[in-house]
């Protein structure tokens, strides 16, 4: 890394176009998306140690999208199945803890654009 890179004079890394390239196939439009939680999420990716970060990206989006866009939007931009997918893996992340799933879900509660109707489906508090 360089002193052009830190100051973000070269733009954008390949990572952020990755992930929202991800979040945008869900739905989510990147730009509803801010950046520490972008620059977050794309961390706890890499700290997983996965080869290939497409796929972890593709991975994590449904999840981040679906606690961002709330259950309803997040059907109409993908369908009911996907939805509910989507709703097992928190519910699941939920009772595990201390998964990928959970970070994630945890990281947008944290920072404040997770959809009300998601945190009061699921009784998301931060203690």
């Amino acid at each position: 890394m360089d002193i052009f890179s830190i100051f973000g004079i070269r733009g954008r890394s390949k990572e952020v176009y990755r992930l929202e390239d991800a979040l945008r196939a869900v739905g989510l439009h990147p730009k509803r998306v801010p950046d520490s939680v972008k620059l977050a999420a794309l961390k706890l990716l890499k700290n997983q140690g996965a080869p290939d970060l497409d796929a972890e990206c593709a991975k994590a989006a449904p999840m981040l999208a679906f606690c961002m866009l709330g259950e309803d939007a997040f059907s109409d931009a993908n369908s009911e199945g996907a939805a509910q997918a989507a709703e097992a893996r928190l519910r699941h992340a939920i009772d595990c803890g201390d998964s990928l799933d959970a970070q994630l879900a945890l990281l947008t509660l944290m920072a404040g654009v997770t959809e009300p109707g998601i945190v009061e489906k699921f009784e998301l508090s931060v203690d």
